[in-house]
């Protein structure tokens, strides 16, 4: 799902801010790095996991990287508006976060830009457009559907 993410971007992201609002293991914040990004910020909750990333950030010497722990959802919802190229939801398949990722994400979404986003469910037009996003990319890896978001045009 990664490879395709990054094939579906053109692997030059030079110059963009990313943001990853659950950032796991920090795999999809690093790989936007090796690709240019300008800053990328990885929210995380858990702190095992936030010691993880920065250690690879340490070790990567990856310091267009910020980690931050806390509230992923409460984090991006701070971001000033339109400030973000790419944002990164990979919300717990289990939670109620999705409606608030999105519309916390594309309100930070800068035009143009794109949202990356993981469900277990596929997320259509009908669903999409209350956010102002429409569906650039979507695929499915076993459970997981991966859908790359962009603002719906204007005509």
């Amino acid at each position: 799902m990664r490879e395709t993410l990054f094939n579906w971007l053109g692997q030059d992201l030079t110059g963009w801010q990313v943001v990853d609002a659950f950032a796991g293991t920090g795999a999809l914040a690093l790989e936007a790095i090796s690709r240019g990004a300008s800053r990328v910020q990885a929210f995380e909750h858990d702190a095992l996991l936030v010691q993880q990333i920065q250690a690879l950030r340490e070790k990567l010497q990856a310091h267009a990287l910020s980690v931050v722990r806390g509230d992923g959802l409460a984090l991006l919802r701070a971001l000033p508006p339109a400030s973000v190229q790419l944002v990164l939801l990979d919300p717990p398949f289990d939670s109620n976060l999705f409606v608030p990722a999105l519309q916390a994400g594309a309100l930070a979404l800068a035009d143009p830009g794109y949202i990356y986003l993981e469900a277990p469910e596929a997320w259509g037009p009908e669903k999409l457009a209350p956010f102002g996003l429409q569906l650039w990319r979507r695929g499915k890896a076993g459970a997981v559907h991966f859908h790359l978001l962009c603002r719906i045009e204007r005509t």
